[in-house]
């Protein structure tokens, strides 16, 4: 089999939804990795919060990349939005359901479109990552705990595949963007979120720019672990220094026009 193949979990709304309706290679075949199925683009129904469904995301990746010829990239993006609040607050088989999504999927299915990945092939893998993997937030301790996990993943799995014939593989923290989850967590109460007002008065991109944007940076340039749309708050941990990629705002302007 020759072409392109896009695997985009959470493709059905969000900045998955986004980059979904802006890959930017015509003829593009597009795999939504979730629990809804997709109206445009074809689904296999995996849900993070239940490692026994990895598998069908895993066995996707056997199937299409065995043979293949041509462009591969999987942009993991979902994430369980259910437990935001602070520890101790939040329902707690909510967060544990988090901890599963939100931690241990996303290294499980890197893991798994790397094992797949054939010789010879083009592209990469994604991993969505957050300003939140460098600014600790009230309320979202399991989140933050994530991302962090996602950035230092990527970091290791680059120095392991340096020298060898394989994908490449980027963390990418998206900026504020104008999401169902992100609105939900404007409207919850300060009690249990002390953002929530913060998150309201935000300023935030819509999805299809910041899709536009996402992929105006793929691949990304050799030695960059992290592409970052936002600047880091002043004080802030800069683990990743000259590692990461400050996207300045006339280029992704740019992107998007």
């Amino acid at each position: 089999m020759t072409g392109t193949i896009v695997w985009i979990s959470g493709a059905t709304e969000g900045i998955g939804l986004g980059l979904a309706r802006n890959v930017p290679w015509p003829g593009a075949r597009i795999i939504n990795l979730s629990r809804r199925p997709h109206p445009d683009h074809e689904t296999v129904q995996v849900d993070l919060t239940d490692p026994a469904s990895w598998e069908r995301a895993r066995e996707s990746f056997r199937r299409e990349l065995d043979g293949f010829i041509g462009r591969a990239v999987f942009i993991h993006n979902a994430y369980y939005s259910a437990a935001v609040g602070m520890v101790g607050k939040v329902d707690q088989r909510e967060y544990e359901k988090s901890l599963l999504a939100n931690v241990a999927a996303p290294l499980a299915l890197g893991d798994a479109f790397i094992r797949a990945f054939p010789e010879g092939v083009e592209g990469g893998l994604v991993m969505m990552s957050s300003g939140s993997a460098i600014v600790p937030l009230e309320g979202l301790a399991s989140y933050c705990a994530a991302k962090v996990g996602v950035e230092h993943w990527v970091e290791v799995v680059q120095r392991e595949l340096a020298g060898r014939k394989g994908p490449w593989v980027v963390a990418v923290r998206p900026g504020a963007i104008d999401t169902e989850p992100a609105r939900a967590a404007a409207r919850l109460d300060p009690s249990v979120y002390p953002r929530a007002g913060k998150v309201a008065a935000g300023k935030r991109l819509d999805i299809d720019s910041a899709g536009k944007r996402i992929w105006a940076e793929l691949p990304p340039a050799p030695g960059i672990a992290v592409i970052a749309y936002e600047a880091a708050p002043e004080g802030a941990d800069a683990r990743f220094g000259g590692r990461t990629r400050l996207v300045p705002e006339e280029d992704w302007h740019r992107a998007i026009a």
